[in-house]
């Protein structure tokens, strides 16, 4: 009997986070300011709801991504791992500090205070577009498995 493969949901669950990412991050959040009637208050308030379930799909998108990565894990080679590694620590830096830092500034604005610029939000764009291109790249990792064409497997070595 052969074995069940992760690889495809492991692929669906990447594609999935690359895409919520790119929507909420790159498109919701800068358009939101932009639209009419919006006031920095309700921005604030909108971000803090969306960016919060934002974070908790793409904690549950991590165990399935972790999960399914460690069901064959003989199979994945060592650049995947590197990059899966450095996803874990982006997650855990945005989950842990930043997102916790960034919800209590936006409580402070929306109590009326005023607050000094911080290098908090732009560290969190940072992390957003590297993990982007770390998502990117262990989903084309995957799809090279899904598609049988990984690098170096039933290929013989010529000279």
């Amino acid at each position: 009997m052969p074995r069940p493969n992760p690889h495809p949901y492991r692929l669906l669950a990447l594609g999935t986070w690359i895409g919520m990412v790119v929507a909420i991050s790159f498109i919701e959040a800068p358009l939101k300011f932009q639209a009419p009637g919006i006031t920095t208050e309700l921005g604030l308030g909108i971000g803090r709801l969306v960016f919060g379930a934002l974070n908790t799909a793409e904690l549950v998108l991590l165990a399935v991504v972790t999960v399914t990565s460690l069901w064959r894990r003989r199979e994945l080679g060592q650049v995947y791992w590197v990059l899966f590694a450095w996803l874990v620590i982006t997650m855990g830096v945005q989950s842990g500090w930043l997102l916790p830092v960034l919800d209590a500034r936006a409580a402070t604005i929306l109590e009326g205070e005023s607050i000094a610029k911080s290098f908090h939000h732009v560290s969190y764009g940072i992390l957003e577009v590297l993990k982007v291109v770390t998502l990117t790249a262990l989903f084309l990792i995957s799809g090279a498995q899904v598609s049988g064409l990984q690098p170096n497997r039933g290929r013989k070595r010529t000279g």
